[in-house]
């Protein structure tokens, strides 16, 4: 008989408990007792930890109901019936489990009977039979077993053969009935003989070689166990004989593959030179990225499949030389051929390290960050780490902006400098600490570090945030006047009103939990929060998505005709570019927002101001280099006679500002960035540990869990903040790029092919930029992988290895699949549509006429009797 209930459904504290009582009680009451074994698995103590912490007022109702029922469940025992009561696990401090942390792996057991004694024997058990342990909040030793040892216990005491492939070892208070210890020698000798006919039925299968290193210890030690006559001391040799097979055969199916994980760490350290030759090659490329890109691509295609083949033919080897060749399978090797024979050509085609300049441009704030993840102490608090290399990072910008030539730019440099560290500063007062980090670090994301709601600070700052956040996002695209076109309406009436009602989702939620409204209103509550996210997420995806498809760009046309001159001007034309990318970007940005819990909401609208800042820096930077260059280029009397006329030095020597003559991008500029994403993940409540993953994100758009709907949200609330920053890479290459080709002298018909060429290139120019940056993303976090990859597999065999090391190295692989996938969408669909609307509004409107620009009011005229275009930036 079998009673099924959903028991994933965290939110549902009642309904799985109240079912197995309803069918409970009835098979005890019956005289008959139609069962043998009879399982009711209680989910409701479980769910309140999961929803609300061990600490809130529903954890005590829950035990007290399952106190009433065990008191029940003993007063209908009947003398033939034994009762277990134990836990499948335990919980951390806030609730939650799946890590292997001591509070989570620590539990109950509790056995009873109200027939005879369970045991009648006047002496003790063996005490060489008994393990003890500390238990979590307790002073004093308490007995202890495994899990694994319970099957094979209540195997024996059911009348059934234990199960052929169990290595536990039977519980020995449960077989003492007397003080000759007959009944527990008869059990332990039944248990050591399944365990040694599984071991050799084991060895000599094909994995049996495994256990050659053991085998002849497990050989004496049986061998001993049965030659020893005492009963004391044979109890003994068959309980340590027992242990050493489990802890052999432990060892044994814990082993790694050196090969497997050598061939990893090559192919992750080829790919990070061959995307570092390509970022090189990419910057260098003279004659445009877009042809030296196919052509490179083109070779490392052939590389690839010349290296499928090369792997078959490594396959085809190790079936003669296995021992040579390690024996593994073909898709192994193509898969490794395949790569490695790519990656290399891409580094043959484009060395990486072409100059000792290009070989310092790799900033050592990257360095750093791969090497700690070596030491389990920088792993612990990784968390406090980013932080501090983030601020680090932007050093060399600020002292960039001391030198700027004119006060105008020190300003800006400086003082988005500043913005920038503290948003950074103000993220990291939302903390979720790891068990290691006790007692070290308090927990603010949670009203404490018990109880899963948010604190009553981020409940009263929700609202007003999510009205904020697009109000200053506004505030940043209206420095270059392009907060225009699409701009108007998609921040007011799209992305406003779904942040709110992620806010609003969440406030509810924290309503719901505790109680607020009292619980006559959970019911509604619940309906009205699921309705609510579902509307937010539709507007935004739906709404949004489609009107940035149609009307992508963030600028006014006016269109003039004044004595028969007609006049056109472009409000928004410096950031046409990165003000319609960043609309989009904020599309998904809406999505992260509302799978976060309210501090999360709070951490993702400093991280967004933090990225707008930290864009006006690197925009500053540009101009800052941009004006040295021209100073170097101009000539002495041109600077001279230009400022005479315009009283600046530096604007003289600056304008025109040619876009060929523009910084070039460098790597160190996606650092900041990456790093911002990195510190959002934390932010927002989330660690490198199983345990740390909030479930409540999977209730989000119904009240059960709904496939697959749930694990998207789950996934978002997860690794959406680093998924997030990652699709912000290429605004480090559109940002306040003004689309200059687009006014190219075509004053003549010979001349009109020439200025469509130029036009081709520099637009593939704005692309090249956004495409570096998003590769510098990508390599960022692949260095970040390879340094947890080289620290799992160096110490796979460090004590921390299944707590720190892998988990982390798991985090890394799911961080950079974030990041790729971030970054090939807004390359994509963002980058691709952005650039070529503005392509093509630009060439409906370029004038015949060659375009000056005016430095006393920043507009760009266009010169001649019959039409003047002003493109109006900043």
């Amino acid at each position: 008989m079998t009673f099924p209930y959903d028991s994933f459904n965290v939110e549902d504290l009642h309904t799985v408990d109240e079912g197995v009582i309803t069918h409970l009680f009835p098979l005890l009451k019956d005289e008959s007792k139609p069962f043998d074994f009879l399982i009711g698995h209680f989910l409701g103590v479980d769910h309140v930890g999961h929803r609300v912490g061990p600490d809130h007022p529903s954890m005590k109702a829950k035990l007290e109901q399952m106190n009433r029922v065990l008191q029940e469940v003993v007063d209908h025992l009947d003398d033939d019936t034994l009762l277990v009561v134990l836990g499948d696990h335990g919980m951390d401090r806030s609730g939650d489990h799946g890590g292997d942390g001591v509070l989570e792996t620590s539990t109950a057991m509790w056995v009873y009977s109200k027939g005879p004694p369970l045991t009648q024997a006047t002496k003790p058990v063996p005490s060489g039979l008994l393990q003890y342990r500390t238990f979590p909040g307790t002073a004093v030793k308490h007995r202890g077993i495994q899990q694994i040892d319970i099957l094979p216990t209540l195997s024996l005491l059911l009348g059934l053969p234990i199960p052929f492939n169990n290595l536990g070892t039977i519980i020995p208070e449960f077989f003492w009935r007397d003080n000759q210890g007959e009944s527990l020698t008869k059990a332990l000798q039944l248990n050591a003989n399944q365990i040694y006919q599984y071991l050799q039925v084991y060895r000599s299968s094909p994995s049996g070689g495994e256990l050659d290193e053991a085998w002849r210890s497990i050989q004496e030690l049986w061998g001993a166990a049965n030659l020893v006559t005492s009963t004391e001391m044979k109890l003994v040799a068959l309980n340590n004989f027992n242990r050493v097979a489990l802890s052999a055969c432990r060892a044994m199916w814990a082993q790694f593959n050196p090969v497997l994980m050598a061939m990893g760490l090559v192919l992750l350290g080829m790919g990070l030179c061959a995307s570092w030759a390509l970022f090189v090659g990419i910057s260098n490329a003279k004659s445009g990225w877009g042809p030296w890109l196919k052509s490179n691509l083109a070779v490392c295609l052939y590389a690839g499949a010349g290296g499928t083949a090369a792997g078959i033919v490594a396959f085809l080897a190790s079936l003669v030389l296995p021992s040579l060749l390690g024996g593994q399978s073909i898709v192994d090797y193509a898969i490794f051929g395949a790569i490695l024979a790519s990656s290399a050509a891409m580094i043959i085609t484009s060395p990486p390290l072409t100059s000792l300049r290009s070989l310092l441009s790799t900033p050592i704030v990257l360095i750093l960050h791969s090497i700690a993840f070596l030491s389990n102490s920088f792993t612990f608090w990784e968390d406090r780490i980013v932080p501090f290399l983030a601020v680090s990072s932007l050093i060399p910008y600020a002292i960039r902006g001391f030198s700027a030539p004119t006060s105008r730019l020190r300003y800006r440099i400086i003082g988005f400098s500043v913005l920038y560290a503290a948003c950074v500063r103000l993220i990291s007062i939302s903390t979720i600490c790891r068990e290691e980090q006790q007692p070290y670090c308090h927990v603010t994301f949670y009203a404490s570090s018990s109880q899963t709601s948010p604190p009553y600070a981020a409940v009263l700052l929700a609202l007003p945030t999510a009205v904020a956040l697009p109000l200053v996002i506004r505030r940043f695209l209206k420095i270059s006047r392009s907060d225009e076109g699409i701009a108007k309406t998609h921040y007011p009436f799209i992305l406003t009103p779904a942040v709110v009602s992620g806010a609003l989702y969440w406030i509810l939620e924290w309503a719901n939990t505790t109680s607020a409204l009292g619980a006559e209103w959970d019911t509604t509550l619940r309906f009205v929060r699921t309705w609510i996210a579902r509307f937010g997420f539709t507007w935004v995806l739906l709404m949004g998505g489609a009107l940035w498809f149609i009307i992508p760009l963030c600028i006014n046309i006016t269109v003039k005709h004044e004595a028969g001159q007609k006049q056109v001007e472009v409000i928004g034309f410096a950031n046409a570019f990165g003000s319609p990318y960043l609309v989009f970007w904020t599309i998904l940005l809406a999505v992260v927002y509302s799978t976060s819990q309210l501090p999360g909401q709070l951490v993702i609208s400093l991280s967004t101001i933090a990225l707008l800042a930290y864009l006006e820096v690197v925009d500053s930077v540009r101009d800052v280099e941009t004006m040295e260059m021209a100073f170097r280029r101009a000539k002495p009397s041109d600077i001279l006679n230009s400022a005479r006329s315009s009283g600046d030095p530096a604007a003289a020597a600056a304008k025109p500002k040619s876009y060929e003559e523009d910084a070039a991008f460098k790597f160190g500029d996606v650092v900041p960035v990456a790093l911002l994403g990195l510190h959002a993940f934390y932010g927002t409540g989330h660690q490198s540990t199983i345990s740390s993953i909030q479930w409540k994100a999977a209730f989000m758009l119904s009240s059960t869990v709904a496939y697959p709907w749930s694990a998207l949200t789950v996934v978002i609330n997860s690794i959406g903040p680093i998924f997030l920053f990652a699709m912000a890479a290429p605004l480090l290459g559109l940002w306040n790029r003004a689309p200059e080709a687009t006014v190219a002298d075509n004053s003549s018909q010979n001349d009109d092919n020439k200025g469509r060429q130029q036009e081709l290139e520099l637009d593939t120019r704005v692309k090249g930029d956004s495409t570096l940056a998003s590769l510098a993303m990508m390599m960022y976090y692949t260095a970040l992988l390879l340094g947890t990859s080289v620290s799992a597999a160096v110490l796979r065999r460090h004590l921390m290895v299944w707590k720190v090391f892998a988990p982390r190295f798991m985090a890394g692989v799911l961080g950079l699949l974030a990041v790729d996938l971030g970054v090939l969408i807004g390359e994509v669909v963002g980058v691709e549509r952005v650039t070529m609307r503005v392509k093509d509004i630009f060439n409906k409107m370029s004038s015949p006429h060659p375009a000056s620009r005016d430095s006393s009011d920043g507009r760009r005229t266009a010169s001649g009797s019959t039409t003047e275009l002003r493109l109006t930036d900043s």
